[in-house]
């Protein structure tokens, strides 16, 4: 059977709350591996939800429908505060990247009570923003960013993931509309360490399956080597 787009592969997936400290719920989704415990959990940050970003955001989406039974990773999504999806939505309102450090937090704290493991943060777009500036968590062992604007996120957060010292991986595309690999490379050179990755003919929405492909490898290659690269079909 070839992966596709719509390809859903076995998990146990289960509603869930996030509580923030300014008072607030959030709804979202844990996927886990169908079987068996995970190896290691993404806590993932969604696009700009004034521009319909949101849990279900394709590639997270995606990554929920495959992760778990191929890379045994858990895959937690969730919306943060105003945003809506099939599973709700969350409360308060959208607070431009400031008021959602509560909800970063609150979704770290949720992979830490309920002993999730081995947590890394995927940010998407707005979801990097949120990464730089508010997931410097002893937690978290390190960070993967997809098509980073870095407007929101400035110089000084990036000198704070330096002082943090966690593995950063910056996924760029070639056609982005904010910040295109050549300058992603200067403007991250500030961190020690950091992989700027440009990715030939992707735009910043990662629209085609073929550059989902490599976004879910790239991660998978980070967080649990060992099941890299993914197959693109199942046998038997």
């Amino acid at each position: 059977m070839e992966i596709r787009a719509a390809t859903v592969l076995p998990a146990r997936r289960e509603p869930i709350e996030l509580h923030t400290a300014d008072g607030l719920t959030l709804v979202g989704e844990l996927a886990l591996p169908a079987d068996r415990p995970p190896v290691a959990t993404l806590v993932t940050l969604h696009p700009l939800p004034t521009h319909g970003g949101f849990m279900d955001s394709h590639v997270y989406k995606k990554a929920a429908n495959r992760l778990p039974a191929l890379a045994d990773l858990a895959v937690l999504r969730f919306n943060t505060r105003g945003t809506s999806s099939e599973r709700g939505t969350s409360q308060g309102a959208f607070d431009s990247g400031e008021g959602e450090r509560y909800d970063v937090a609150a979704a770290l704290e949720y992979a830490e009570f309920h002993d999730l493991p081995r947590v890394w943060v995927v940010g998407w777009s707005f979801g990097t923003e949120l990464t730089l500036k508010w997931a410097h968590d002893p937690l978290v062992e390190g960070a993967i960013l997809l098509s980073p604007p870095l407007k929101r996120a400035t110089d000084d957060d990036l000198d704070a993931w330096a002082a943090f010292g966690r593995p950063l991986v910056a996924l760029v595309p070639e056609f982005d509309d904010y910040l295109r690999p050549e300058e992603a490379k200067e403007r991250f050179a500030r961190v020690p360490g950091a992989e700027v990755i440009g990715v030939d003919g992707a735009k910043h929405l990662w629209v085609g399956e073929p550059y989902v492909r490599i976004v879910l490898n790239e991660i998978v290659k980070r967080v649990n080597p060992a099941a890299y690269p993914l197959p693109t079909d199942l046998t038997g």
